[in-house]
């Protein structure tokens, strides 16, 4: 451990020096993790999503549909089966999406990946359970073929939650207030919900 100790702590001459690139190397990352927001990552705030103006379409799209009041983008886009694999699949898909957007290689089209698919097909029947269940389809339907085994939900059901969203420009009216804005917003909607 001392070898160690004593491999790390540079010599007496180059200690300022050393101790000054490490300050900016410090104050560069903190500044990195300030400008990214990268805190608000750890949340499930959907405007998190937002913070990289390449989301707009997808958030507005959401944001004016049912599942708005239910769900947010993580609910159906990261994976529910323990506290780590959340995590751990935010940590890769972020800084992933970081590197593209830092070196503006985003592209006009945005598709999901198939890690992503999958969580978000794994989270239609999270939720949906009742629905695609069998007994529930075949008191429906008594001629129902469960579709779901060579299927995904999202082959039928493609324009849920963000309708025909395909590119940069596929919503281009669609602008966002600001965070304070439109939660004030939501939350005026909501108390005007409750008194009805």
């Amino acid at each position: 451990m001392k070898k160690l100790l004593r491999w790390l702590i540079p010599p007496d001459q180059w200690k300022p020096t050393v101790a000054v690139l490490l300050g900016i190397f410090f104050g560069l990352a903190t500044y990195a993790l300030y400008i990214s927001r990268a805190l608000s990552y750890l949340s499930d705030n959907p405007e998190a999503c937002i913070n990289c103006h390449v989301m707009n379409p997808q958030y507005a799209n959401w944001a004016h549909s049912a599942h708005r009041r239910i769900t947010n983008c993580n609910d159906c886009h990261v994976p529910h089966d323990n506290i780590f694999k959340k995590y751990l699949f935010k940590a890769q898909d972020g800084l992933r999406h970081a590197t593209i957007f830092t070196l503006r290689t985003e592209p006009q089209v945005i598709f999901i990946r198939n890690a992503g698919k999958e969580a978000v097909q794994k989270n239609c029947i999270r939720c949906h359970e009742r629905t695609t269940g069998m007994e529930f389809m075949m008191s429906v339907q008594p001629n129902y073929h469960n579709y779901l085994q060579g299927r995904t939900c999202l082959d039928c059901h493609r324009e849920t939650p963000h309708d025909r969203v395909n590119g940069l420009s596929s919503t281009p009216n669609a602008l966002l207030k600001t965070k304070i804005e439109s939660r004030t917003e939501r939350n005026e909607e909501d108390e005007y919900e409750d008194r009805r």
